[in-house]
């Protein structure tokens, strides 16, 4: 049996990444409801919830050329693990102050910011570990499959977070704690073939070199780009409020469940992709499931039944599961071993802008044309940046395979 067709389940360190990754996620996912649902308990304000998520994000914009150049310098897998250690930390932290009635806002918003910090070093190191631990032609059923997980801990987590909060907030806490410090003794276990330290000394020069390196490549450059403005335009998370009180009626339940069917179809759709994955005419597979996002994000625009809505929102999830694995496949494929960690620190920057203005720009566009106005024109936009970027980057529409035969 090759490689190719070996299960996954027979490359072990990639396995037991693979529980890590899951562990750390849906401890994480609890974490932020029982960080969220405190900070609301306390203060009572929307804007204070919105700086919890802020918070989070403005390490990750400041260090990304350290946190690249660490993931390129040390052992992933030991960057991994003291991140998930800082992460116990901060939840045993959370769980003193919940447990002594000492928890502020200052104190949650401080512990944002040290979340923040932690993932800011953990997201290059975890998508630049994953080609270290699996063959390169496992890789896209590899990043499949950690999709998949991933998917899976954001829909249970909260739910789970939330269940678990009858208990009260300090055994959320607790919980978390327990599941970050399983994702620390799992990824310190993990093995691969060794990689020599790069000699290049730090500099500014080689913090850039990620930068340098995409600008160089024009597969990896339009992927990434691609996937920026994509979600930028198309999202409509940020409204989904709006069309569950105002347009479709169905309150808060049914936000709920508006806010879960982008994940559902994703989940299936990288179930799948781990069982079958897309190994011929990738590029335009890649463009046209970028085309299929942007027309589910129409049809949820116009949609006033919530079976339709819901069934947009799980189509666009499922379209947009496609795009991922081949670009994140095409951009670690690409991208030798010694860059990944810098390349993937920029990818993850372009990640967490997108989404991030994406709800500021789908605000804005509200303001302006209305919910329904703002996510069909957003859907429109999507659909003029596939169009666009085939003609900008044609050898990546023409691209056949995610290995280029160098």
């Amino acid at each position: 049996m090759s490689d190719a067709d070996a299960p996954l389940r027979s490359f072990r360190p990639f396995m037991r990444f693979w529980v890590g990754r899951l562990a750390g996620t849906m401890a994480n996912q609890m974490l932020m409801v029982a960080v969220g649902w405190q900070m609301y308990e306390l203060t009572g304000s929307a804007w204070d919830l919105g700086l919890v998520g802020l918070y989070q994000f403005a390490p990750a914009l400041l260090l990304v050329l350290v946190a690249g150049q660490a993931a390129d310098r040390h052992e992933r897998r030991r960057i991994l693990a003291l991140c998930m250690a800082v992460q116990v930390a901060i939840a045993l932290t959370l769980l003193a102050a919940a447990q002594g009635g000492w928890a502020s806002r200052g104190l949650l918003l401080g512990l944002s910011v040290a979340i923040g910090l932690a993932k800011a070093f953990q997201m290059p190191a975890q998508q630049a570990i994953v080609p270290l631990l699996v063959p390169p032609e496992v890789l896209p059923r590899a990043l499949a499959f950690s999709s998949a997980g991933m998917q899976a801990a954001i829909i249970g987590g909260p739910a789970l977070g939330g269940f678990i909060f009858a208990a009260g907030t300090a055994v959320v806490y607790a919980v978390c704690a327990l599941l970050f410090a399983v994702a620390v003794w799992l990824f310190a276990g993990v093995r691969h073939a060794p990689v020599p330290p790069s000699t290049e000394p730090a500099s500014l020069a080689t913090m850039l070199a990620g930068v340098r390196f995409i600008r160089g490549r024009p597969a990896v450059l339009g992927a990434i780009s691609l996937d920026l403005f994509a979600v930028l335009l198309g999202g409509a998370t940020a409204l989904l409020p709006i069309f569950a009180k105002d347009i479709l009626h169905v309150g808060p339940w049914g936000l709920g469940l508006l806010r879960a069917a982008p994940a559902v179809g994703a989940l299936a759709m990288s179930i799948g992709l781990s069982r079958w994955p897309i190994t011929r005419r990738v590029g335009r597979r890649m463009f046209g499931a970028v085309a299929v996002y942007g027309l589910a994000t129409l049809a949820f625009g116009v949609s006033t039944q919530f079976w339709l809505s819901m069934t947009a929102l799980a189509v666009a999830g499922a379209a947009d599961m496609v795009s991922v694995v081949i670009r994140q496949s095409l951009v670690q494929l690409e991208t030798p071993n010694e860059m990944r960690g810098r390349v993937s620190a920029v990818n993850a920057i372009f990640i967490g802008a997108s989404n991030q203005l994406g709800e500021f720009e789908s605000g804005a566009t509200a303001a302006w044309l209305g919910p329904v106005g703002s996510v069909v024109l957003g859907g429109a936009g999507c659909l003029l940046v596939a169009g666009l970027w085939m003609k900008l980057f044609p050898d990546l529409a023409r691209r056949e395979r995610l290995l280029s035969p160098s």
